[in-house]
């Protein structure tokens, strides 16, 4: 039985501080209704994600700003906290952690800047909504293998493909330069270059 993660609750204390805070970083507006006098719901969705939030009155008994450590995924942490500052969420800045893929707890161990190697899930950013619960960005350029099925391939949306397409077009310029001949077959090179980095596999030679 599938079991997809879908909605995640976030406690507020001003619905409509929210609802302007969230939709101000782009993320779509889903529904925004109020069936009783003290009962209100707003869900947003951050662009590509398959999951949504949602926030609103009478919706959660915990107290706002408790929900911490809430992760997005973006494959450009540079961009990504460029966008945010852009858009006033007043993000920190970009740090890896110095012992391993994952960060530690707090702020222990933070080394400022992304990944020295730019590796795939080490590079991070925080920021908060105007009642302090907390996000991080993670970057992620190339899933661990068995993380997707490499059999189903999927974009979110049109800047995830054009995303995808500018790495393989990257990856396929340095192949042909390993080769020293042009690939008359870059198409089922660039598909299968991008399978394999979603998917986590052997990419091809």
């Amino acid at each position: 039985m599938d079991m997809k993660l879908e909605l995640v609750v976030v406690p507020v204390a001003d619905v409509d501080r929210a609802k302007d805070f969230y939709t101000g970083l782009g993320w779509r507006l889903d529904a925004d209704f109020a069936p009783e006098e003290n009962f209100r719901v707003v869900q947003v969705t951050p662009p590509g994600s398959p999951a949504s939030v949602i926030f609103g009155s009478s919706v959660t008994d915990r107290p706002p700003g408790s929900a911490q450590g809430l992760y997005l995924v973006v494959d450009d942490i540079e961009a990504a906290h460029e966008e945010l500052t852009r858009r006033g969420a007043d993000p920190g800045e970009v740090f890896h952690d110095a012992g391993g893929v994952f960060h530690h707890a707090g702020t222990e161990a933070r080394v400022p800047g992304p990944d020295p190697k730019r590796g795939s899930y080490g590079s991070y950013l925080t920021f908060s909504d105007p009642d302090g619960n907390g996000w991080f960005l993670q970057e992620v350029t190339t899933r661990l293998p068995g993380r997707l099925d490499p059999a189903v391939t999927s974009f979110s949306s049109a800047d995830d493909l054009a995303s995808a397409l500018r790495r393989a077009a990257a990856a396929h310029e340095e192949h042909e330069s390993r080769t020293g001949t042009k690939d008359p077959d870059w198409p089922d090179w660039y598909a299968r270059y991008m399978v394999s980095r979603q998917a986590g596999t052997e990419p091809p030679a």
